[in-house]
């Protein structure tokens, strides 16, 4: 489930050329450099993600959270080859009990977060706002692949830590993550805040036998002529990783600076190559159809329950749109 690879490689090297200077929103760009075995994502996030947070009109530590989630979900999400589903969810003691981000393959996104006012305070950071439990990201294949699922403990740290912590544990993948959201208040008539998010994701796949995966290695059990070192220990993670710490939030959210412009600052010493980028859009799933035959899945005497003035309301959490039924609509007898 690790964005390992880009997903469209070009048939033939391509001519140098300047980066775009125009900033493009919604997307996912893929990148790699080569001479530092570097492959990663960078993500940038506009109008999908004001669509998205502002049907709840959520807090803004809420929103920022929930946004950081969204991001780190398209980083990963995006690397899927086929047409699933990669969802990321939260449970927690924390004031933000639950979240959860659906990423449909290969573009759509919808999202939603769960918390409790009361415990909401001024300066809560994420760890703290998320507090204690696990997170899970889930791959779905479809009605007739198996799912896989890897979970995550939270501690009291951020979705940050909790990504390096996954790739550490399950995928054994040298990775870093940066994540960042921000918002611009903006008045008159329309939504409270305009919203912008911005990440990116790093990994170190050596190609050099001598090079790969050797967390654990003593010095003893080095092949011979091969020193022995870890992987964390390698010049050109080593490099890569001082690289990425220096990327700004603001750098990663404005929304003057291309995703390319940003990738030349980081990586143009070594040579940085961008593959075709990815779009995104926010787009729910749910349909009256499908309300409707999850309705008649329950019990007669569950659905009689649910009329209300004369019919049935469901409310979708994750877009806010209400579908009414009469109870014969809904199969109440």
């Amino acid at each position: 489930m690790t964005p390992s690879s880009p997903d469209q490689k070009p048939v033939a090297e391509p001519p140098i050329r300047a980066p775009s200077p125009v900033p493009v929103d919604d997307a996912v760009l893929p990148f790699e450099v080569a001479s530092l075995d570097l492959r990663g994502r960078l993500t940038r996030l506009g109008p999908a993600l004001d669509d998205i947070l502002n049907k709840h009109d959520y807090p803004a530590p809420v929103g920022k959270l929930l946004g950081e989630a969204i991001v780190l979900t398209t980083l990963l999400g995006s690397s899927l080859k086929f047409d699933g589903r990669f969802i990321l969810q939260t449970q927690t003691d924390g004031p933000v009990s639950f979240l959860i981000v659906d990423f449909q393959a290969p573009d759509r996104l919808r999202a939603y977060a769960r918390f409790d006012a009361a415990r909401l305070a001024p300066g809560l950071n994420s760890g703290a706002l998320l507090g204690h439990g696990h997170l899970a990201m889930t791959i779905d294949q479809g009605a007739d692949m198996s799912r896989y699922q890897g979970l995550v403990a939270l501690e009291g740290g951020s979705l940050e830590d909790a990504a390096h912590e996954y790739f550490l544990r399950s995928e054994q993948i040298p990775t870093r993550v940066r994540l960042a959201v921000g918002e611009e208040w903006r008045g008159g008539e329309g939504p409270r805040h305009r919203w912008r998010a911005g990440g990116l994701l790093l990994q170190f796949l050596p190609k050099a036998p001598e090079r790969a995966r050797q967390p654990d290695l003593d010095p003893g059990d080095a092949p011979e002529g091969v020193a022995a070192h870890t992987v964390a220990e390698d010049d050109a993670w080593v490099e890569g990783q001082s690289l990425i710490a220096t990327v700004e939030d603001v750098e990663l959210i404005d929304p003057d600076l291309s995703g390319e412009r940003l990738l030349y600052r980081l990586f143009h010493e070594r040579g940085v190559r961008v593959f075709p980028s990815l779009p995104l859009r926010a787009q729910c799933s749910c349909s009256r159809e499908a309300v409707s035959a999850m309705l008649k899945s329950f019990a007669p005497n569950d659905r009689a329950e649910m009329v209300k003035d004369g019919k049935i309301a469901v409310t979708c959490e994750f877009c806010s749109s209400v579908y009414e039924f009469t109870p014969e609509q809904a199969g109440v007898e």
